[in-house]
């Protein structure tokens, strides 16, 4: 099983939706045993269920968020996942440094490091900015920029999972 955790400031908007956008386009691309689940770099809305404006965009585009409950992420995290997305530069920082060793920081990825307008570019110009602080055009320009890199993600996961079976084939 491949695991991807995605992590914002709050976990009630920008990585919900990556969580929610992402195991859908899994789906739809046939990539199966891959749990994606999502995370909060702060304790400020553990146990809060996704914003009301990230959940309405959500359920416009057929996915239910109604369940979803806000948690921090913690140092198990790192071994539990095999790709960390930050949302955002602060996020990225903010998990890099706390990485208990260089394996588990080279897990953690900018999301939009994935999307092809900007892969090349460094993570300082790969952040998606908190939609909470503004209106619904704010999380609809949040939905496309998570959008364009998930096409990009699982072509990752289809290669990391070539890869492993590749590497178990020949032991």
């Amino acid at each position: 099983m491949f695991r991807i955790n995605a992590v914002c400031t709050g976990n009630i908007c920008r990585s919900p939706m990556a969580e929610y956008l992402l195991r859908a386009e899994l789906a739809r691309a046939g990539v199966e045993d891959v749990e994606v689940v999502s995370s909060a770099v702060t304790a400020w809305e553990v146990g809060n269920p996704i914003d009301d404006r990230a959940r309405d965009l959500l359920t416009e585009r057929g996915l239910d968020a109604t369940r979803h409950v806000a948690r921090q992420f913690t140092p198990a995290d790192y071994s539990r996942a095999d790709l960390i997305l930050a949302l955002d530069t602060d996020h990225y920082t903010h998990l890099r440094r706390g990485a208990p060793d260089a394996a588990a920081e080279a897990k953690v990825r900018m999301l939009r490091s994935f999307d092809p307008e900007v892969a090349e570019r460094g993570p300082a110009e790969q952040g998606i900015y908190d939609p909470w602080y503004g209106d619904a055009g704010d999380f609809d320009t949040t939905y496309e920029l998570i959008a364009a890199a998930l096409g990009g993600i699982v072509e990752f996961v289809r290669d990391a999972r070539t890869s492993d079976d590749s590497h178990e084939s020949q032991a």
